[in-house]
């Protein structure tokens, strides 16, 4: 059994987020693009900040979001579907000029994606250190950062600086590398980049994220290295494969995947992260948070729409039980 440290036990606070709220419209058709008429469906509450705050609630971890949205019927869906999973949305603004942010995507015939995205240009890209934001990171015990979002300079001002509060009251942070090509070769990104990784007590990066994130190539040259700068535990999310638990004192914990027909990938990874760091802050053994994250990004996938398929505890209980993984 390995001795790593919790995460910042729940009742410290809730586990926050920062970063984008979107709605999400979809193509009921697989092929390439938009460039003809085709059926859609949605809208769907999404953005990978909001869906990873509402597993994290649905789990029943103390949850919140920090956000923009407009003052329109998509920023309503969204801000209704948080705070009816149980999520603190005290910190989310409305601007009253900006429509919500939105992605309309089709997927391909290989499973990859096309997106056309109005995201930094809406609602969403007008986040603020507000009162509220202020108030929400004075009593948070938990900062959960996305990748994506360090390349933007308004939105790292708020996470640097959320960081140093909920740390300094014994709060602990969490880093989903979830990288994109935008991020290379960009040196002021590279050093918040770099910044955040020696800051977090947890990381929860996909395939080559690991050595990115380390610098160094090889898994285990890469955890050595990750170990060494300070971060806590390393969970490897590696789709249908399952994930990997990675202690600093060499200890290593296997979960299998469960097997499921998927119709939506979209968000899974983002459940996966929000059901662990939720599980674990709520004092689960490490086996357990991981049957739980696995669950939760299976289930996911099983239903159209990115946060359609996150579910409750009890919900995830049920699938668990009903649902074969892979040997």
């Amino acid at each position: 059994m390995t001795n790593v440290q919790p995460l910042a036990p729940d009742d410290l606070g809730p586990t926050v987020c920062v970063g984008e709220i979107l709605v999400e419209i979809v193509a009921t058709s697989v092929g390439e693009g938009f460039l003809e008429p085709i059926d859609l469906i949605g809208p769907y509450p999404s953005g990978a900040p909001a869906i990873f705050i509402d597993q994290c609630a649905r789990m029943g971890g103390s949850a919140a979001m920090v956000a923009t949205v407009g003052n329109d019927d998509f920023g309503r869906l969204n801000t209704l579907r948080l705070e009816g999973d149980g999520a603190d949305v005290s910190a989310i603004s409305l601007d009253p000029e900006l429509p919500t942010g939105s992605a309309f995507v089709r997927y391909r015939s290989d499973g990859s994606r096309d997106f056309v995205y109005n995201m930094w240009t809406s609602a969403a890209g007008q986040l603020r250190w507000t009162d509220a934001v202020d108030a929400l990171v004075n009593r948070s015990g938990h900062l959960h950062i996305m990748g994506t979002l360090l390349s933007r300079p308004a939105i790292w001002e708020i996470i640097d600086r959320a960081a140093g509060i909920i740390k300094s009251r014994g709060g602990s942070l969490s880093l989903d590398p979830n990288l994109r090509k935008e991020l290379k070769n960009d040196d002021e990104t590279e050093l918040r980049f770099a910044k955040v990784v020696e800051m977090s007590d947890l990381l929860l990066p996909s395939g080559e994220e690991l050595e990115r994130a380390a610098g160094v190539s090889g898994e285990d040259a890469a955890l050595c290295k990750l170990f060494g700068l300070g971060v806590g535990e390393v969970v490897l999310k590696r789709g249908a494969g399952g994930a990997t638990f990675f202690g600093k004192d060499g200890c290593r914990i296997d979960s299998p995947a469960f097997l499921v027909d998927e119709l939506d990938p979209t968000g899974a990874g983002d459940c996966f992260g929000g059901a662990y760091v939720a599980c674990r802050r709520l004092g689960m053994t490490i086996d357990d948070a991981l049957t739980y994250a696995n669950a939760a990004g299976a289930r996911n996938v099983t239903v159209r729409g990115p946060m359609e398929g996150a579910g409750t505890r009890t919900q995830l209980d049920q699938f668990i039980t009903d649902t074969m993984r892979r040997a």
